[in-house]
């Protein structure tokens, strides 16, 4: 029996349903176990190595730091049973409140990216951020419907999204990725904004519940340029999200803790005192890289 999911953050606003990377997910049926680990989009996917009969009972037991552990009940059943999606939305482990900590938490604000460039001669006179939604619910049998998964067994449902930059100026280093909600099981149409200009847009889907997706871009002016970049990162709860385009070089980001300026190096061990880094190449759009900086605990935006 295959098994195949994604573990999220639970939250009611669906935006902040963030995937968790790491998290292991144990199926078990008492006696045999097969274990596994999410992906940085949350992504999950497992095969029990014994015959799974009819009416029997897995647990997929899901644990992760920082999250309340979650077990999943799963009964066998037909054959389209053994293709649902599973989606572990895992509880922030309670925090303790300020007036348990010998120290209030320090305030990170006013944030930019900076980056280097290395791309056409060109200006960039500003960046456009836009995020958009596509709502579903998951395990809806498609049934031949308008709109499908890839391999046709679930209903899907679509989100779009337009933006124009002016007379004059046209749109550049566009990226688009899926940031909230069950990733693994959505997908982005470029066709839209895959060659930039002055108008773009972008759609997608999702079959296995409400994804939020986010669109960057530069806006350019042709003229003499320098080869440093800025943009701002999409804030949800506890988590900052950036994408940069393919060639990317000197990723940093400025930040004001507790009202003091400074600059902090995303090297490649993705380290800062204040939050946990993590990185992925999309597989579409021109595979930008998807930075994603979770707080550690003591610091607040």
């Amino acid at each position: 029996m295959r098994i195949q999911g994604a573990v999220i953050r639970r939250d009611q606003d669906p935006r902040k349903e963030l995937p968790i990377a790491d998290a292991i997910v144990t199926a078990s049926n008492g006696k045999i176990n097969a274990n596994t680990q999410s992906d940085s989009t949350g992504y999950f996917k497992l095969t029990f190595p014994a015959v799974v009969w009819p009416g029997e009972r897995l647990t997929l037991h899901v644990r992760h730091n920082g999250y309340v552990p979650l077990n999943l009940s799963i009964q066998a059943g037909l054959r389209f049973s053994s293709k649902s999606l599973y989606i572990a939305a895992l509880e922030p482990a309670p925090q303790k409140s300020s007036s348990e900590t010998e120290h209030p938490a320090q305030v990170v604000s006013n944030i930019r990216i900076r980056y280097t460039f290395n791309g056409e001669s060109q200006v960039s006179i500003g960046s456009a951020v836009r995020t958009f939604q596509a709502v579903s619910s998951p395990n809806v049998p498609c049934n031949h419907q308008s709109l499908c998964s890839p391999d046709g067994a679930f209903k899907a449902s679509s989100g779009t999204v337009t933006l124009e930059a002016g007379p004059g100026n046209e749109f550049r280093n566009v990226r688009a990725s899926c940031i909230a909600g069950p990733c693994p099981f959505t997908r982005i149409n470029d066709s839209g904004f895959v060659n930039g200009g002055e108008k773009i847009t972008a759609s997608a889907i999702s079959w296995a519940g409400t994804a939020t997706f986010l669109l960057e871009a530069e806006v350019y002016r042709v003229a003499n340029t320098s080869s440093v970049r800025e943009t701002y990162p999409v804030i949800f709860g506890p988590v900052l999200n950036f994408t940069v385009p393919p060639t990317h070089e000197g990723v940093s980001i400025e930040a004001e803790i507790n009202g003091v300026s400074m600059v902090f190096p995303l090297g490649p061990e993705l380290y800062l005192s204040w939050a946990n880094c993590t990185t992925h190449t999309s597989r579409q759009s021109g595979e930008p890289t998807v930075y994603r900086c979770e707080l550690k605990p003591g610091y607040k935006f």
